[in-house]
């Protein structure tokens, strides 16, 4: 479970390095459309308890509630071909009493060439009614000390495409 510590500093980003595997690429070599998806989503599983010690089980066991996709964005910059190395990060973009936003960000290997960017929102529901509910205990702590809060209210996906390719070009 997931204990706020004020001493403590959480990254607010995630990364994962990964081989972008034959079976998920279509006839070009290409990683499939639907399958980024599976790679940013098993990339940000296994990160989140390494770098927070969260398991989100304990959360959704403890609080009845889960967080349910309604919304993705999904850019598509280059392709991610078969056999290469990729590098997968994810972070809570923002965050308010019931809906979240998490960005995934696929780049090469060395981090300079800027290939998807997906942003998926979520709301928190209970469990047992299917019914939107308020973030609390662990869950608003975990929110609060991982969230970039940016105010992403106008902001596009293509906007924030720009902005990524430009942030690994000086890095």
């Amino acid at each position: 479970m997931f204990e706020f510590n004020p001493e403590k500093h959480y990254p607010k980003e995630t990364e994962s390095r990964v081989v972008i595997r034959f079976q998920d690429c279509d006839p070009l070599q290409h990683l499939n459309n639907a399958k980024y998806f599976d790679y940013f989503f098993n990339a940000r599983e296994d990160q989140v308890p390494k770098l927070y010690g969260l398991e989100m089980i304990d959360l959704i066991t403890k609080y009845k509630a889960a967080w349910v996709v309604y919304n993705h964005n999904i850019s598509y910059v280059r392709p991610a071909k078969v056999g290469e190395w990729v590098r997968v990060m994810s972070r809570l973009l923002w965050y308010n009493h019931n809906t979240v936003v998490v960005e995934y960000y696929m780049t090469d290997d060395t981090k300079k060439e800027l290939k998807t960017v997906l942003w998926t929102t979520m709301r928190y529901v209970t469990i047992k009614e299917g019914l939107s509910t308020d973030h609390a205990g662990a869950v608003l702590d975990f929110l609060k000390a991982t969230s970039e809060d940016l105010d992403i209210s106008n902001m596009s996906i293509s906007e924030r495409v720009k902005g990524l390719k430009q942030k690994l070009l000086n890095s």
